[in-house]
């Protein structure tokens, strides 16, 4: 049985944040139905490619949507309305990702809904938040990285303001915050018989993100800057070396760990060099420091260095993502899996990164747009 065998969840949601979260709920053992709008079609992830899979469904669409059943209601009709409160009536969440002023308007706030039901817990997850002058603005991820400051964090000092590179990173960050607030207010409804509204949104959680770099700038007025080699901003040596073959990224967080690259490196010159003694004078000649262990790292190949610095001192490969993908290491760890779908039997997926007592979280594609709608509701609706 998994963890959250029993929990309801209905999400109005669409493209990532939202489903990206629920989704982990559902791997989880929850129930989420999916309420998609009838009125158009669906989530409108479903028809984005280039990789679609068939007429209503896309490889896109399924990366946030594993596990989850599908309903189709236009919720501005008296009939989806009406659906969506019996729905409620045996669910114990409902999450939306809607604009900030759209929620209370569709009546999907806890005002709205305690009155349906007491213990609801109604999680909302806008761009900027419900109770703001920004309220109505739409927003989207990497609008988020540009204004909270991680964009001018990322990428070389030389080189242009930069978003990060994997898709998604902030809507990801906010449906798994998201997802904390929902489980630890459902905790609390379940003991007291009362739910409660549960916010985030994109642009508080991008901010977050800033961490230690926002702290020292609100207590020191210090203005961190793009660093080269994708480097911490400070202790040395934590970045990019260049290898005979690539590049590696070393990470001597520790004295410990810097003393342990020295015993490899067997280079007496570097060790007795009063320019990298301890981690202050690192730091400070950084530069000198990445000149002289170039010249060692280009010695080898990155395999070289993988094989005796592993387990030695923090290191990995930089791998395209492609290489990165067919490491041995994650099919040794089941972190690849196919699920079957109806337009591809062999369908390969990343599995979910949580283990439960050892195991990986079953998997299976999202239904068809509105396939449990019968099923759930008890009626089929019109889908317009």
């Amino acid at each position: 049985m998994k963890p959250l065998n029993g929990v309801r969840v209905v999400s109005v949601e669409q493209f990532g944040a939202a489903p990206y979260g629920s989704m982990f709920l559902a791997d989880l053992g929850a129930e989420v139905i999916k309420v998609e709008n009838a009125a158009i079609g669906g989530d409108p992830a479903r028809k984005t490619g280039p990789y679609l899979l068939g007429d209503a469904d896309s490889e896109y669409f399924q990366t946030w949507n594993m596990n989850k059943k599908s309903i189709a209601l236009d919720l501005r009709t008296p009939g989806g309305k009406a659906a969506l409160e019996r729905l409620v009536m045996d669910s114990e969440v409902v999450l939306n990702n809607l604009r900030g002023d759209l929620a209370a308007k569709m009546g999907l706030d806890y005002k709205t809904l305690s009155k349906l039901k007491p213990s609801i817990v109604c999680v909302h997850l806008s761009a900027y938040g419900r109770d703001n002058e920004r309220a109505s603005w739409p927003g989207y991820d990497y609008l988020m990285q540009a204004e909270a400051g991680l964009m001018h964090l990322t990428g070389e000092p030389d080189g242009p303001p930069t978003r990060i590179g994997a898709p998604s990173m902030i809507d990801h960050t906010t449906g798994l915050t998201a997802m904390v607030g929902l489980l630890s207010a459902l905790i609390q409804a379940r003991a007291t018989g009362t739910g409660c509204d549960v916010d985030t949104c994109l642009f508080d959680v991008a901010l977050h993100q800033l961490g230690y770099a926002a702290i020292w700038y609100l207590n020191e007025g210090f203005v961190p800057e793009r660093q080269t080699r994708s480097a911490h901003f400070s202790v040395a040596p934590v970045q990019t070396f260049p290898t005979s073959n690539g590049w590696i990224f070393v990470m001597c967080l520790t004295e410990k760990f810097w003393m342990a690259l020295l015993g490899v490196l067997r280079n007496p010159a570097i060790g007795a060099d009063a320019r990298f003694a301890n981690q202050a004078s690192r730091q400070v000649n950084r530069e000198a420091l990445t000149k002289t262990l170039d010249v060692e790292f280009r010695k080898q190949t990155t395999d070289h260095w993988l094989k005796v610095l592993g387990g030695v001192l923090p290191v990995a490969p930089v791998n395209e993502m492609g290489k990165a993908l067919e490491n041995p290491f994650l099919h040794a760890t089941k972190m690849i899996s196919s699920v079957p779908h109806p337009e591809r039997s062999d369908f390969r997926v990343l599995s979910n990164p949580i283990k439960i007592n050892g195991q990986r979280l079953g998997q299976a594609v999202c239904s068809p747009m509105g396939a449990d709608t019968e099923e759930i509701i008890g009626v089929r609706l019109p889908l317009s």
